[in-house]
This record gives structure tokens, sequence and C-alpha cells, in this order.
């Protein structure tokens, strides 16, 4: 026993609560469907039934998660994460406490380690600390303009850290949050990182590890509370919850982040040919190993472009120009700080329709056209979109009350639906208008009948959610308060059909 006592404040972590208590809905900060309260239903059940989730409700998993409000240099695990710089000499609050607890061996100890670069992870002795192990590891600094670097190397601090737990047969690790504020990473995008890292590691290398604690402070701990259950539901309902607000990226098997543009596509033998196959099949091969101009064998592609100005370009290089330009724009879209455009909550994801396709949902009156830089909201419908659109999915838009400056501007659309890939147009089913005004009855007629082609038999107008809902369950679509309010002052309260009904 430390004759200051100090030993008494330590932590074991044997008596945290694990994860894995029952899911109850209706507690506050937990995760509802759409928002809502109440049980869901069965019709809903049913329908998120049709759809695997990629974090499904594992109890075995759950059982090692812990969630502690304190300090992690108290806690009694085999190691603990410190949070540091590149010559591991950082002065921030957690590192702070973890070098006053160790005693100065530690700080001794740490120019052996000879640095420590982002991304990595290096193991100490603890020391005084009541965990044998301390495992430093750097953290990114956050710039929107390199946000896919920062994401993959704050991927890769967690990745290492849990990696050299398991190769050192450790039972317990002693998470902080690894992006200090000095760091400037946003807590909520740091916080989906390292909970879908850990949870994919601990499902595929994780038979060893027995706890993986996540010590907060009491201002994290809101953001990782209400995360949490996104990544380890503690039941099924609790899983098909979740489902609708996993973020757009939820990363690869490892839970690293996915950069199409960095794919390395290899077919086998792709250089051989049929014996009847000539041009056609080069073709195709070549498709295969990419599709830039270097891979393609294109000429000049400034001649390419004066061509298509002239009107004297083939339909294919026509198609690879345009795939050319929004590959541009999806790499402008994914390197742009978009969260002041995400912050309107004009577009997003909910439930899934009927015929178990996502449901995209697009409230015109958070569109504040005359006040937004229009370019960046294209630039987040298209970040949005982009993996969404690989599948049948529909859109409703809501055009309850509505304002002129709420109102997109025809050019601006037709640049959108000129810009984006063709996966948009063919994999989006129907488009519901819901509450449409005269007025935008007859603009959108004259739009998708003289500026857009194949969009017009896909609109649908919905003049109460009464008719939406015998298309998309109330349970499977979030709708903004006012447009429910709305729609109960003019329609009356929604009732609900049975069997003898709709």
């Amino acid at each position: 026993m430390d004759p200051l006592g100090a030993r008494s404040q330590i932590v074991d972590v044997q008596t945290l609560p694990s994860w894995d208590q029952p899911y109850e809905g209706g507690k506050e900060g937990e995760v509802r469907p759409g928002g809502k309260t109440g049980d869901l239903t069965d019709g809903q059940n049913c329908l998120q039934g049709a759809v695997t989730s990629p974090f499904p409700f594992r109890d075995d998993i759950n059982r090692k998660i812990v969630l502690f409000t304190g300090d992690v240099a108290l806690l009694n695990c085999t190691a603990i994460v410190n949070t540091s710089n590149e010559m591991l000499s950082d002065k921030n609050p957690i590192s702070d406490s973890i070098h006053r607890h160790a005693g100065p061996e530690l700080r001794d100890e740490l120019p052996k380690l000879k640095g420590c670069r982002t991304g990595e992870a290096k193991m100490t002795k603890g020391f005084s600390l009541a965990a044998r192990f301390i495992v430093h590891t750097v953290g990114p600094k956050y710039k929107a303009k390199y946000r896919t670097a920062a994401e993959s190397s704050l991927h890769s601090c967690y990745r290492n850290v849990m990696q050299i737990a398991k190769e050192q047969a450790m039972a317990s690790v002693g998470f902080c949050v690894v992006s200090t504020a000095k760091r400037g990473y946003p807590l909520e995008d740091a916080t989906h990182i390292a909970l879908r890292t850990v949870r994919r590691f601990l499902e595929n290398h994780g038979e060893s590890i027995e706890m993986v604690v996540f010590a907060v402070t009491e201002v994290e701990e809101p953001v990782y509370r209400k995360l949490l259950p996104l990544y380890y539901p503690r039941s099924e309902e609790e899983e098909h919850a979740s489902l609708p607000l996993l973020p757009a990226d939820i990363g690869n098997a490892e839970g690293e982040p996915v950069v199409p543009e960095r794919q390395i596509r290899i077919t086998e033998k792709p250089g051989t040919l049929e014996e009847d196959s000539e041009d056609d099949s080069l073709d195709l091969d070549l498709g295969l190993v990419g599709t830039h101009a270097f891979a393609r064998m294109e000429g000049d592609v400034d001649k390419q472009r004066r061509l298509v100005l002239q009107g004297q370009m083939s339909e294919a290089s026509l198609q690879k120009q345009h795939q050319r330009n929004y590959s541009r724009w999806l790499c402008r879209a994914r390197a742009e700080d978009l969260s002041d455009v995400a912050a309107l909550k004009a577009l997003y994801q909910t439930g899934v329709d009927i015929c178990g396709r996502t449901v995209m949902v697009l409230v015109g009156r958070n569109i504040p056209v005359s006040l937004i830089d229009m370019e960046k909201a294209l630039l987040y419908f298209i970040h949005v979109m982009d993996h969404i659109a690989v599948k049948e999915y529909v859109m409703v838009y809501f055009h309850t009350l509505t304002g002129e400056h709420n109102h997109l501007d025809s050019d601006f659309l037709k640049k959108v639906y000129d810009i984006v890939d063709p996966k948009f147009k063919k994999n989006l089913r129907a488009f519901y208008f819901v509450h449409p005004t005269f007025r935008s009855k007859v603009s959108t007629w004259f739009f998708s009948t003289f500026s857009v082609s194949g969009l017009k038999e896909k609109i649908h107008h919905v003049e109460t959610l009464q008719q939406l809902f015998t298309c998309i369950v109330p349970e499977q679509i979030d709708i903004p308060p006012f447009v429910l309010e709305y729609d109960a002052r003019m329609n009356g309260p929604y009732r609900p059909a049975h069997s003898s009904g709709l």
C-alpha cells in the first residue's frame, strides 16, 4: 500500500458494469428508430428483419465492453492507452495523469522508444500504475482538407493498440479518447472510428481479449453512450433501431475507412484473351485494370474535351468523360469540410420502404438557398448519396411549408442531374413529393418533361402522410415534427389502416 494512500484510488475493472445489459426502449440518450419513442411494431420488425445489419447483436462481444467515466490511469487493466505526440512528450490531461501515477521511471523509459509515428503504437511497462503496461499511440492532427488521411491514421491507432494486446496475450485494455482536443479531431467522428475498429477487431481476432474499457470524461460520455448502441446493440430490437442511424462510411471488414479511388482491382490473368475474341476482349480486360486515361490508353484528354464541346465525340467517350468528371466531384466531396451543410439536416437516411429499399429524406424547409454555398450543398449530396445509389433506393421530399428562400433553382437541379453518376438515376425507384402546391406541381412537370429524361414516371405527388404510409410504414421514416403537425392540421390525425382498409 502506498503510504500516501494513492493506491486506494485504483478502479477494479471487474466491478464495472459491462455493455451487455438488455436494451430498454425509451431511456434518455438511447438510440430510437427515427428519433421516436415507444415500442416497435411487428411491421417494422418484419421489414427490418429482412435487412442485414453490419453490426449484429452479439452478447459475447457486449460482455467485453465497458464504458467508464473517469481517469484511465486509475484502471487496473492489463494495459492502458496513452495518447501523445510523435516525440511522446505531449502535455495533455490524459498523458499528465498517466505520468503522475506511473512515476519518474516512465519519463526515463520513453526516450528508448525513439518516438512514435502518427497511427503507430508502442509499449512500455506500467511502473507504478495499477496497469502492467502502457501502450502509447499518436493520433492525427485533424484538418478537413486531409480528412481521409486523418480517418485512416486514427483507425490505425486503435487497430495497432488492439494488435499489441493480442500479441502480448493481454486480458484487458483501457482506452482513453486517443485524439485529444489539442489535435482538433471532431469528437463524434472520432468516436465512430474508435467503436467500429474495436468491434471489428473483437469479431475477427479478439478471442483472447476479455475486456475493453472506454475511459471517457463527462463531456465525452454522452457521445459514447449515444453511439455505442450503433456498433454494440444489446438486443435485436436495438440492432434494428440502430440500423438507419449508422453513418455512410462503416469501413471495411477491419473497420478501416474505405477510399474507392485507392482500391486496386485485380482479375485472374487480365491479359489472357479468348481464342475467338480480339478488340472487344482487349477492351474488357483493360477495363478491369482501371478507368483513368492512362490505363485506358486514351489520347490527349484536352483534345477529347474539345471534341465534346464540338459534338464530335462518341457515346462511349462521352460516358468516360462524365465518369471522370463525377470522380473529381466525389474526391472533392470527401476532402471538404461539409459539417455546416450536414447540420441543416436537410438530407438524411432513414429506414426502408415496403419493398426493402433504402429511404432517403429531403426536407425543403431546411434548405436556406439564399444563405448557403450551393456548391457545398451539391458536394454534400454527392458525399451522402454515392454509397446509397449503388442499390435501389427511394427519395421522400417534404415540400411542407417551404418559402421562396427554400426553392431550388431549376438550373441547379439540372446541374445536379447532369453531374451525378448514372447509378443515381438507374437505382432511383420512386421520388415521393409530399405536400406539393399547385405551383410546385407545374414546376416539377416542366422540369421532368423538358429538362431531364427518365424521371417523370418516377415522381409521385403525395397529398397526405396517410398516402405515404401505404408505401413506407411510419416506423421506417423519420418525419420532422413540423411536417407531422402540418399534416394533422390539414388532413386530420393519422389513423393506422386495418386489414379491412387500405
